[in-house]
């Protein structure tokens, strides 16, 4: 079966000017976007608490919202996952304990109403507050005043004569009874609790741009070493461009970006130089075969020649994308939409992006060369 019959002659390099201004005002837009609304980072990267519940009667996430939020939690994200049918949601709140920015100082007056109090540090990571009293004071009488306070307590331990350490609950412990108060007692259940605190949040959030930072490098050295050097800053190029028009999903969207979003930038990264590499090495070989031919009609032809080859593989990654995103919920919708942006801006990218720098990197080389310096770009053998 033949998708193409025959060669191809489409003057895909003739209408680079036009691509590259869409490309740079759309990638210039989600830069913009970026620096003034920035991502809605998920609980991966700011840290927080995450808790999925199913009911079992029909309810819909605005439901629970507005129960979350009449029995006492501050701007609950709800989302609902699977079918409608399902009733499966998940919450996500700031903090990982109780001990909220919004509540410790209610936790410290209600400690310190207590009696005279030496020394008191509160640590909102961990969910701990450390005491000591100038006199000993019932640990039940503590406990019984934090959480009256408003901060759920696990446990009071007495540490010395009057010192005292009282551990906070988890904030899904809070989230369960906000539910039960703020539904009526609706019946659920709760299905799972994740917690990420902020400091990991936020060397998962370093460690992830890192990885993508080194993957880029190693790309571009490996293109600069198996083609020219003058290819890698096409490639470059191109997968800025792809990481750019992702991102532009989350951003337009305001789905969550976390770990899983990470994954789908490196597997675009990946994706689009597979899809470079296809076109640049049919580039050089054509540099071999047509010397003397001007570079951009070359790249022309080595376009038209993979044209087939491209419509095949970006469309046989893309039906399995189509499958996930209608019965995918959740970060698995997520990444399967954002891979489906990726492949169709990886593919767009070779060659409107990465094979233009290639055409402007030679141009100004022969300005170079007709000056007096430079060398003329030479294809490696194949």
């Amino acid at each position: 079966m033949q998708i193409i019959k025959g060669k191809t002659n489409f003057d895909f390099i003739g209408k680079r000017k036009i691509a590259l201004f869409i490309s740079s005002v759309l990638n210039i837009g989600v830069i913009v976007g970026i620096a003034i609304f920035g991502f809605n980072f998920g609980v991966d990267f700011v840290g927080g608490t995450l808790v999925e519940v199913k009911f079992a009667a029909a309810t819909t996430a605005e439901q629970v919202r507005e129960g979350a939020v009449k029995g006492g939690l501050q701007e609950p994200q709800v989302q609902g996952i699977g079918s409608a049918d399902d009733n499966n949601f998940i919450l996500r709140m700031g903090g990982v304990t109780q001990l909220t920015a919004e509540n410790e100082q209610a936790a410290e007056a209600a400690v310190r109403g207590l009696g005279e109090v030496v020394s008191l540090t509160k640590n909102l990571d961990t969910g701990i507050i450390n005491v000591r009293f100038k006199t000993p004071m019932d640990p039940e009488s503590i406990k019984a005043a934090v959480v009256a306070s408003g901060t759920g307590v696990t446990e009071v331990t007495k540490l010395g004569e009057a010192d005292y350490q009282i551990k906070a609950e988890g904030m899904a412990a809070k989230v369960t009874s906000a539910l039960k108060t703020g539904l009526n007692g609706a019946d659920f259940e709760v299905r799972r609790t994740d917690y990420v605190g902020p400091q990991v949040g936020k060397q998962l959030r370093n460690k992830g741009i890192m990885a993508l930072l080194w993957a880029m490098l190693f790309i571009l050295i490996y293109v600069a070493f198996r083609f020219d050097l003058k290819f890698g800053p096409g490639a470059l190029v191109g997968m800025l461009h792809d990481v750019m028009m992702v991102a532009g999903y989350f951003l337009i969207t305001r789905r969550e970006f976390n770990l899983t979003s990470i994954a789908v930038l490196l597997t675009v990264i990946g994706y689009s130089i597979n899809d470079t590499i296809v076109v640049y090495d049919r580039i050089r070989e054509e540099m071999i075969k047509y010397k003397g031919k001007p570079l951009p009609e070359i790249i022309n032809i080595a376009v038209n020649d993979t044209l087939a080859r491209t419509i095949l593989t970006s469309g046989v990654t893309a039906l399995s994308l189509i499958g996930l995103l209608v019965y995918g919920v959740g970060e698995i919708f997520d990444f399967a939409a954002a891979m489906l942006i990726g492949i169709v801006a990886g593919t767009y990218s070779s060659v409107y992006i990465a094979s233009p720098m290639v055409i402007w990197l030679d141009e100004r080389e022969h300005e170079k060369e007709a000056s007096g310096g430079g060398t003329p770009m030479k294809a490696k053998p194949a």
